[in-house]
């Protein structure tokens, strides 16, 4: 509307201008009026000045706004006279709205920005921003506290102050973690990211101070030990000092002294026998729950190196085809067509699989038709092994135990296993988990790191 009627005006000062040209030309060629033709020259130079300034009017003021924009400058504005027209106020009242707008978009963002930097500063994490050269973006105050450095302006004061955490920050690969010891109160868990903005990247570095975390699982993980030795230990020595107590009344009663020898009933006899029998019992099984105890908390460190997933599986398939004959157990291996490769210590993975196999097929000594499915699934970062059976399952208050040292729902189970293959999974930067339908179905899976 508003240049519809600027076209208007154009056209308009255009016919005047011609209506004053032809007659500047009919006063001359008709009576050789030269004072009228001048006089009408005159007029005819200023409406070309007017007409100048209309038409460049509108392209000044549009420069004008446009240049608020580019600097972001919104503190000027446009007065809404009616100088130039009708037209003129409405396009000067919508660059005033325009702006307006611009004003209240900035302003809102201001205080965005300043809410965000409060609450950067605030949190307890520590939150440090940098490219490739050093420089720091962003920086709050809970960072300088966790690595010890009061004054931040790159990343070489950090170098200088702490280098371990510098060699941590640059070699943090995105989206990996890490863990440091700053001092005895500090441990940090490390967490980055990369944020491209513009032509810079910007790895951004997360840390959190898990000192006390460490400290309230540790305290719950020896709580837990100490139960387990005293249940254990009790439950041998209890009977053992019981029965050579009972062995001794035995002696002192019925054992008969002769000049040159001792004899004794024989029921006397049977019970010193069965109690030593028992005693034997009871050590040969505190002796094995100290062996459990060792090879728990002495498992060597992995011997990392490339292996075939396949040709594990198909191994393991092997090794235990006897037994799994012997129950008439069905194992499938849902293999992709791709093999993968996984960066681990071949031998402790088989450790692993033949410990919840044989898990497996101790669960399905009571069902009809047993099967047992290992699968494989392939996912943008890790490498997920489901060992999956239709067993009796396991109860949801065995569920979050039985990676417990020593527990154990059967008879015969040490409690040794699953918490060893857990540890096994931890060393290999991986996971042990499990989901279980009680009557239905237990699943065992394993999460592997991509190899790189």
């Amino acid at each position: 509307m508003i240049f519809r009627k600027f076209s208007f005006g154009v056209i308009i000062r255009l016919l005047l201008i011609f209506v004053v040209m032809a007659f500047i030309a009919y006063l001359i060629q008709a009576n050789a009026n030269y004072l009228g033709s001048a006089i009408l020259s005159i007029l005819l130079f200023f409406q070309f000045i007017e007409l100048y300034h209309y038409v460049t009017s509108i392209n000044k003021k549009v420069v004008r706004f446009l240049e608020s924009v580019k600097y972001s400058d919104f503190s000027s504005g446009f007065s809404t006279d009616n100088k130039m027209g009708k037209s003129f106020k409405e396009l000067n009242k919508s660059f005033n709205e325009v702006l307006e707008v611009f004003r209240n978009t900035r302003a809102e963002k201001e205080q965005n920005l300043i809410m965000l930097s409060t609450i950067l500063q605030n949190i307890q994490t520590g939150i440090i921003s940098f490219d490739a050269s050093g420089e720091i973006g962003v920086l709050n105050s809970m960072s300088k506290k966790l690595l010890l450095t009061p004054q931040i302006r790159n990343l070489s004061d950090i170098k200088r102050s702490q280098p371990d955490i510098y060699d941590k920050l640059i070699n943090l690969k995105p989206g990996k973690s890490d863990l440091i010891n700053v001092n005895s109160d500090i441990k940090l868990s490390l967490n980055s990211t990369i944020l491209r903005l513009g032509t810079k990247d910007w790895k951004i570095v997360s840390m959190h101070n898990i000192y006390s975390e460490l400290q309230q699982n540790e305290l719950y993980a020896w709580q837990n030990l100490t139960k387990v030795l005293r249940h254990e230990i009790m439950n041998s020595i209890t009977p053992i000092a019981s029965l050579v107590n009972s062995m001794n009344d035995i002696i002192e009663e019925d054992l008969i002294k002769h000049s040159d020898s001792f004899t004794m009933p024989f029921e006397a006899h049977d019970d010193l026998q069965l109690g030593l029998k028992t005693i034997e019992s009871r050590s040969r099984g505190l002796i094995n729950f100290i062996n459990a105890y060792r090879d728990y908390t002495n498992i060597p460190a992995p011997k990392f190196e490339k292996i075939s997933a396949r040709q594990l599986l198909l191994y393991i398939q092997r090794l235990l085809q006897e037994d799994l004959n012997r129950y008439k157990i069905e194992l499938k291996l849902n293999l992709p067509e791709n093999d993968i490769s996984l960066w681990a210590d071949e031998e402790q993975l088989q450790l692993i699989f033949i410990n919840l196999l044989k898990n497996a097929m101790e669960a399905l000594s009571e069902t009809e038709k047993p099967s047992i499915s290992i699968t494989i699934i392939t996912t943008q970062n890790f490498y997920y092994i489901n060992i999956e059976d239709n067993g009796e399952g396991i109860v949801p208050e065995a569920l979050d135990r039985i990676f417990i040292p020593f527990f154990t729902t059967k008879k015969q189970g040490s409690g040794i296993g699953l918490a060893l293959s857990r540890q096994i999974m931890q060393l290999h930067k991986g996971k042990l988990s499990v989901s279980s339908t009680p009557g239905v179905s237990t699943t065992f899976t394993l999460q592997f790191p991509k190899v790189n």
